[in-house]
């Protein structure tokens, strides 16, 4: 069973209400009707009855649970709960009305924090900010929490590294430039992510152009600190770094250059020093080596919000669902 079969079926032990906001793209509902077919989630799908009947023709969406924002029973009870939960913003009904009838991520978020859907999952055709920017605002930060990330999910076929092929990629998709603090956040965060989701220790490498002070630069010294700060907070896990991509994943090249490292060559979680770096990883790994990549999801939020990319396919759409619905056991 793959890992993807295995996050399944998880889900199915315990199924969640997964909200989908995108009714006006049709990969949401390919996926839908996969997910529903298969038992992974409840759905909610949120459209007017006009973009659904567009994008689902031929597609069985029966079991799932449609509302329309401009109709629903609920909605006025939802734009007064954002009026309080934003009135120290100087949100006005008005606006909260306007908000929930047409920002359909905002009626989402809502609907988690109302505690009628579980976990919310889009960004196959909005870009990561308006994805994520309603669940900062409404849902907020998990109590605890120093740093919203977002990380990637890689199945790589046919792979001996990582585990069985599986890693977490972090942070692909959210913080441009981390400090050394958010770097070692970042870390921690993905590693707890790696361990419920793959039920595997994880393996953190702190990733550079540099492994063990081979190469000089502020890049790196970047890099170092935020292994230290991780260390220092989280003593038991197994993290080193600084380490080159491949001495972080490949054993021989690993006892050449961090002979000494507990990491090194066995690495299953990969941290990159900026987003420019993990998105440029992630995307390599993903069309080079045909790997399927689910996300990006996020780790810090107080109910699970995953955002996905915008070229991503139904597949890829229910593979997060499933994710998704693993996260809001956990929550």
């Amino acid at each position: 069973m793959g890992f993807i079969d295995e996050i399944k079926e998880r889900a199915k032990q315990n199924k969640k209400k997964i909200v989908l906001p995108e009714s006006m793209d049709r990969r949401t509902f390919e996926a839908a009707a996969n997910v529903l077919k298969e038992g992974i989630a409840d759905l909610i799908i949120i459209g007017t009855p006009e973009e659904v009947k567009a994008n689902s023709e031929g597609l069985d969406i029966s079991k799932a649970t449609i509302i329309d924002p401009n109709t629903y029973e609920k909605t006025e009870e939802y734009i007064d709960l954002l009026v309080e939960l934003r009135k120290n913003k100087g949100m006005t009904k008005e606006e909260a009305t306007k908000l929930i009838l047409n920002e359909y991520m905002f009626y989402a978020c809502i609907m988690v924090k109302a505690g009628d859907a579980d976990g919310v999952v889009s960004g196959a055709c909005h870009s990561t900010a308006n994805t994520l920017k309603p669940a900062l605002q409404i849902i907020k930060t998990k109590p605890g929490t120093k740093l919203v990330s977002a990380f990637f999910l890689m199945v790589v076929p046919d792979c001996e590294y990582g585990a069985d092929g599986t890693f977490i990629f972090g942070d692909c998709g959210l913080n441009q430039n981390p400090n050394p603090e958010e770097l070692a956040a970042i870390a921690i965060s993905s590693a707890q992510t790696f361990k419920f989701l793959v039920q595997k220790e994880p393996k953190v490498a702190m990733l550079s152009h540099s492994s063990m002070g081979s190469a000089k630069h502020a890049d790196v010294d970047k890099v170092v600190e935020a292994t230290r700060i991780a260390k220092e907070l989280a003593p038991e896990l197994a993290l080193d770094g600084e380490l080159q991509s491949d001495a972080a994943i490949v054993p021989s090249v690993a006892a050449s250059k961090a002979p000494n490292s507990e990491v090194a060559g066995k690495a299953n979680v990969l941290i990159f020093p900026d987003l420019d770096a993990g998105n440029i990883g992630y995307k390599l790994v993903q069309r080079l080596a045909k790997a399927d990549a689910y996300g990006p999801m996020t780790q810090g939020i107080a109910k699970p919000v995953n955002d996905l990319s915008r070229g991503c396919s139904s597949k890829d759409i229910e593979g997060v669902i499933a994710i998704t619905a693993v996260q809001c056991q956990y929550n």
